[in-house]
């Protein structure tokens, strides 16, 4: 087993790949996350299936969807029944540990499995002195949760068996709302020093009515528990939206970007453990998040949407003895099909090992190959609809390089955070080759006809690959969620009464 590579997995909450300097940000630097990319493969068609964090942590645990491993929303827990890639991991002899952000439930059921040694936040957990949760105790930590989540790893690093090898999972909680930034990096981003989106003051003309219904603005719906600032009176009012976009829109952004920045300084931290403890050529490292968020794209806030901001992960990959350096890679990959790729670097086919996996290892894609039948598609399904919050609409939809279908179903199937409220089925269709900022819905539009015709013959086919089943009407079956109990609904008004916006 000594010959057998190391993965570490450097995973982030809410980070978009568009505050990442490495993807062209245009609002922050961030040298150590370049390194990365400079060292490996920056993959920029990256995607999650469920853009939520529970949900998208659990198909990149289990390479399976939501409707699979049973985690549709942040209200429900995973399904201990349904393997991961760690459990077999484990099993093949690796050391695996795991630090910071789980977000998978905290009852037994559903604690860390197949872990060695593993410290967790309870929920999001907190920024400064967090509890944690081991698997014998239970402890608050002094510190600040970036640097803390990183000082536990480098040590369990440092004191590891060096004659097998290892699996390490970095959750970090930033740069998850509420933003707080570590002390040291206070002082940067200033306020008027961040450059606005061009679709800031997007108005949402041509969208259906569902996303128009939508409680992420930034302008109306960010509140200013989270800002941590009262809106100037003079601000308040229909009257005022623009210099209140503009007025929150720096403060959300400083903070967002300062605690990205510890991450980032957090990951250099990290890489320089592995350069001295001689681990580099023997390693995988990998950063991504759970999914992306619009950082006042389109004048919102928060993710859900099958917008791209929303949409895309980042994700860099070192792997210095296998792959090129410097490299891009534009094929289209999802985080269901991550656990297939990291059994694949330890010499596993999955569809073997792990069976339940609906992804496809994209370790050849990172090695530089043609792979001639790779998908020219993803699928995309979000389930919490019209959640207490947010209230963004339940949707699926397919996205190719040139184009993006999705259709607004509106209906909560009894998941957990949803509400039994209906919308109209509404649509919408993006062109990418000609609207890259997805401003104009050509859904209706009759010289598109041809081309949503053949979207949606796409969309049923990948439905049919993932065994999903498409919305019906109000009595489609609903899904067996495995913890759709009244724990759950509590879990619902708890957190409503947490994030319910002040604005």
């Amino acid at each position: 087993m000594t010959s057998s590579p190391n993965l570490v997995l450097i995973l982030s909450d809410d980070h978009a790949a568009h505050a990442i300097s490495a993807y062209g940000s245009k609002v922050n630097r961030t040298p150590h996350l370049d390194r990365l990319a400079a060292e490996g493969v920056r993959m920029d068609a990256a995607y999650c299936t469920n853009s939520i964090c529970s949900p998208s942590r659990a198909s990149i645990l289990t390479g399976t969807y939501s409707h699979v491993n049973g985690v549709a929303s942040i209200f429900t827990e995973i399904d201990y029944r349904v393997p991961t890639f760690t459990e077999v991991l484990h099993e093949a002899g690796y050391q695996t540990a795991l630090f910071g952000k789980w977000h998978l439930g905290e009852r037994p059921e559903a604690a860390p499995r197949h872990f060695d040694a593993w410290k967790v936040f309870p929920g999001q957990g907190a920024y400064v002195d967090p509890v944690m949760i081991g698997p014998d105790a239970t402890e608050t930590v002094p510190g600040y949760a970036t640097d803390i989540v990183t000082d536990q790893s480098i040590d369990w690093l440092r004191d590891r068996d060096p004659d097998r090898p290892f699996l390490l999972l970095v959750h970090h909680k930033a740069p998850h709302r509420p933003w707080v930034p570590d002390e040291k990096h206070k002082e940067l981003y200033p306020l008027g020093s961040i450059p606005e989106p061009s679709t800031l003051f997007d108005d949402h003309g041509t969208r259906s009515q569902a996303v128009r219904g939508v409680r992420m603005s930034v302008a109306d719906d960010l509140s200013s528990d989270e800002l941590g600032e009262d809106l100037p009176a003079g601000l308040r009012g229909p009257e005022n939206r623009v210099g209140r976009m503009r007025w929150k829109y720096q403060r959300y952004l400083r903070d967002y970007l300062q605690c990205v920045q510890s991450v980032d300084d957090n990951v250099g931290r990290l890489l320089d453990v592995l350069d001295a403890e001689g681990l580099t050529g023997s390693t995988m490292v990998v950063y991504t998040s759970d999914q992306g968020f619009f950082l006042g794209d389109h004048g919102w806030f928060d993710k859900r949407l099958m917008f791209d901001e929303s949409l895309q992960m980042p994700l860099l990959i070192r792997w210095p003895s296998s792959i090129p350096v410097g490299g891009t890679c534009d094929a289209m990959v999802t985080n269901v099909d991550f656990a297939a790729t990291f059994l694949d670097l330890a010499g596993m086919d999955a569809a073997t090992v792990l069976p339940t996996s609906q992804g496809r290892s994209f370790l050849p894609l990172l090695r530089g190959e043609e792979v001639d039948d790779w998908p020219d598609a993803v699928y995309y399904r979000y389930w919490e609809h019209d959640d207490p919050i947010h209230h963004a609409p339940a949707h699926y939809g397919v996205r190719t390089a040139e184009f993006k279908l999705i259709h607004y179903y509106g209906a909560g199937l009894g998941v957990p955070g949803s509400s039994e409220r209906l919308f109209a089925a509404e649509w919408e269709l993006y062109d990418l080759r000609t609207d890259p900022e997805e401003l104009v819905n050509v859904a209706d539009d009759p010289a598109y006809a041809g081309i949503r015709a053949r979207l949606t013959t796409r969309l049923a086919e990948l439905q049919h690959q993932y065994a999903d089943e498409p919305y019906a009407g109000p009595d489609t079956p609903r899904p067996e969620w495995s913890w759709a109990d009244e724990k759950s609904l509590q879990d619902v008004a708890r957190y409503t009464e947490t994030l319910r916006s002040d604005a």
